[in-house]
């Protein structure tokens, strides 16, 4: 027997020592999680997300001391009709009391009241960067609701970016709780479907929940040199149970064929032992192909992205070392007790159940058939459904999500929105930042007003009530104004204004002035520089990605034409899935239907997150469909069967196994933030397509039509079914190796007797 993989030997001696490699796991998983708790949470600060002009701008800001700090703006109102004076003054001086007295709060302004006279506000400056005002803003929010208890008769409530944040995090936290609750019984259901027993069923599950939560210690640790965004924890969850499920089916399917080909004659052990060297290795090859893939996220050079990736890798890698480390473990005690109940049966006259690899049945069958019996039909016409569903991709839309499509559900978008009724302007603020020698304050101030100047005689500005807002640094070196618009994040008119700024305004003013350094920041700067970053990304991410894509599937099965096969077809399901995508969420049609405010495009995340994401789950069922294709072409079965038989015996377990992601996936459409539907819509079109399209219907018409050339340049199954032919002539050659009795037996061992039953 030839020297065994590492996947192998390890699998192995957790099969030979059970109960030690539970054990291990176990302690592995305490002391992840117990180390990350210890370690705590490392989170991003407002100068990881710095980006483009806008990054800049915020970087001249914070070193001068008159950056953008988060606002808060309590409202004040009667319940119906004019506001009663004496009250609001009452409530006024009570709130700015409050508010003065805590550390988080650096300043208060004076009342503002509406155009109508029916609204006050009363504007709370907090200390800290502007995106991290989410921290600080629970003791305002306590104190307004004290102020509006102790005054009765007024409507007194707070809104702001920050209160906003807070709201969107709670309703986060929520939303999860809600898409775990669906996934796990849907799971459930699924996996008792495909073994038909509760006890197999707790296996991938168990597996999936200890792998999250080993990976959640890890990612806490992990923050320490990444730090965390926030977003890493969701994706954990969101590809810890999908992969988690995954890997631990297709390990359990290959265990219950060896099984039934052994007829008895095989240990648990050994059996365990046969299931690593395929769906082991198939494991662990698909695992890398997932992480090597995520990586390419890295490249993005954005602190989200990078704790996206880092949540995926390790999450992915855990649940590897799980599959090939305790899971043989638990197969073992499993399968004794299978055997154990088998010779109680015997002995009694009863008969025994076994587990025989089923083949498909008509349903699959049917859905086979077209790829079976007219490739080249079947291949033409699925391709160009394809292609008509990725054809709205080519007007797709990307753009930064920004406050104004958050669910109307929170309180605080509730407060906002009235917020921006009685005070519009308050909805756009662009913060202008100069930086020159102190000596030029004064023609750096005369500047900035000729630009104010210029912007409020711009219809797509707004100006509040008050002088302009200009800011110098103590040391006169940076200076800054603010500008207002009305005008929802998102939209055209909003870009507009920054574009006016940008490119007309402060050339005309401040940038005639000599050696003055200048830059603009704010949510709709941020936001449109934080697409254009990740366009100028997405080549080189995408580049990765092929070319990875290619170096696994060639690594993995030694074939270039698999390896070109493997990027055209993931290229054709990402691209379907996001014309999917921008037909669905770039209008407005489907807004009632799925809860959601459409930005007329796409948050500028979800394609890289897709085609990140997707070649690297792609490649699961590409590895794990021809892995069982090569292994029958290896044993001498001609490439047209192997196909056939291949495709036929993992539909069910791959499709399963796209149904546990899909549900996953599709769950987080039920969600309120809208990025967080779009992700979780294209990843569950995307697999759906993969699994149900790709897998059944291209791949194999394709390999069906490529024949042998599947294989080049590898030479190996040449040699296979040359060997094959010399022994068995003309007869068909069977799937499954035979032993002498003709009797099927594990293609890939020959144990040695004293693993053999007598």
């Amino acid at each position: 027997m030839g020297k065994r993989s590492v996947t192998v030997r390890v699998a192995r001696w957790s099969a030979l020592h059970p109960g030690r490699a539970v054990v291990g796991w176990l302690v592995f998983v305490v002391l992840c999680l117990g180390g990350g708790i210890a370690a705590g949470m490392n989170s991003a600060t407002s100068e990881d997300f710095r980006v483009g002009e806008a990054g800049r701008a915020e970087a001249l800001a914070t070193e001068g001391g008159v950056q953008l700090r988060p606002t808060e703006q309590v409202l004040i109102r009667a319940e119906s009709g004019p506001l009663d004076e004496q009250a609001a003054d009452a409530a006024v001086k009570d709130i700015t009391a409050r508010m003065k007295s805590l550390p988080e709060v650096a300043s208060v302004a004076a009342p503002v009241p509406s155009a109508d006279g029916r609204v006050l506000r009363v504007q709370v400056e907090l200390n800290g960067p502007d995106q991290e005002g989410k921290k600080n803003v629970i003791p305002l929010q306590a104190q307004t609701d004290q102020v509006e208890k102790a005054h009765p008769d007024l409507v007194i409530e707070e809104a702001g970016a920050a209160s906003v944040s807070k709201g969107v995090n709670d309703q986060r936290g929520e939303d999860l709780a809600f898409s775990e609750a669906i996934t796990l019984p849907v799971t459930l259901i699924t996996l008792a479907l495909v073994f038909g027993s509760v006890v197999m069923v707790g296996v991938p599950l168990l597996l999936a929940i200890t792998s999250i939560m080993a990976t959640m210690g890890l990612a806490m640790l992990a923050s320490h040199l990444l730090p965390d965004t926030g977003v890493g924890m969701n994706m954990i969850l969101l590809i810890g149970m999908a992969v988690g499920v995954d890997y631990t089916l297709f390990y359990l399917k290959r265990e219950r064929e060896e099984r039934a080909r052994a007829g008895g004659r095989l240990t648990s052990e050994a059996l365990v032992e046969a299931a690593a060297a395929t769906a082991g290795r198939a494991i662990v090859v698909s695992g890398l192909a997932v992480i090597v893939s995520t990586a390419a996220l890295f490249l993005a050079g954005d602190v989200i992205f990078d704790s996206l990736a880092t949540g995926t890798i390790l999450v992915v890698a855990v649940a590897v070392i799980s599959s090939v480390t305790v899971l043989p473990a638990l197969l073992v005690k499993l399968g004794r007790r299978t055997e154990r109940r088998a010779a109680k049966r015997r002995a009694q006259g009863k008969p025994v159940r076994t587990y025989g690899e089923k083949k498909p049945g008509r349903a699959w069958n049917a859905l086979l058939a077209p790829a079976r019996k007219r490739p080249a039909l079947t291949l033409c016409l699925s391709v160009l459904v394809l292609l008509g569903l990725a054809l709205p991709a080519l007007n797709m839309n990307l753009k930064d999500p920004a406050r104004d499509s958050f669910s109307r559900e929170i309180p605080a978008m509730q407060g906002y929105d009235r917020l921006l009724d009685a005070f519009p302007e308050q909805r756009i603020r662009h913060q202008v930042v100069v930086r020159a020698e102190a000596e030029q304050a004064g023609e750096v101030a005369r500047a900035l007003r000729e630009l104010d100047r210029m912007a409020a005689a711009d219809p797509l500005f707004a100006r509040p009530s008050g002088a302009p807002v200009l800011r110098s640094s103590k040391d006169r070196r940076t200076s800054t104004l603010e500008l207002y618009a009305s005008h929802a994040t998102y939209s055209d008119k909003a870009v507009a204004t920054l574009d006016h700024l940008r490119d007309d305004y402060l050339p005309e003013t401040v940038g005639k002035l000599p050696g003055v350094e200048t830059a603009t920041t704010g949510e709709v700067p941020r936001g449109t520089d934080y697409v254009e970053h990740q366009n100028q990304k997405l080549p080189l991410v995408l580049g990765f990605l092929l070319l990875m894509t290619f170096a696994m599937t060639v690594f993995a099965f030694r074939s270039i034409v698999l390896g070109l096969l493997g990027v055209v077809l993931n290229l054709l399901s990402a691209a379907s899935a996001l014309g999917l995508l921008v037909l669905v969420f770039q209008g407005k049609w489907a807004e009632e239907l799925l809860s959601f405010i459409s930005l007329g495009g796409i948050s500028s995340r979800v394609p890289l997150f897709l085609f990140v994401i997707l070649f690297g789950l792609s490649m699961d069922y590409q590895v794990f469909v021809v892995s069982r294709i090569r292994e029958a072409a290896l044993n001498g079965v001609p490439t047209r069967q192997a196909v056939i038989e291949g495709i036929g015996s993992s539909a069910k377990v791959v499709t399963s196994a796209a149904i546990v992601m899909v549900t996953v996936f599709a769950s987080f459409v039920m969600l309120h933030i809208l990025e967080m539907k779009q992700m979780g819509f294209v990843l569950a079109v995307a697999v759906l397509l993969d699994a149900f399209v790709i897998r059944i219907m291209i791949l194999p018409a394709a390999l069906l039509l490529l024949g042998r050339a599947t294989w080049w340049p590898s030479r190996a199954i040449h040699r296979a079914e040359q060997r094959v032919a010399e022994r068995y002539g003309s007869r068909e050659v069977p799937l499954a190796p035979q032993g002498a009795d003709g009797r099927p037996v594990s293609g890939h061992w020959a144990e040695p007797p004293a693993a053999r039953r007598g």
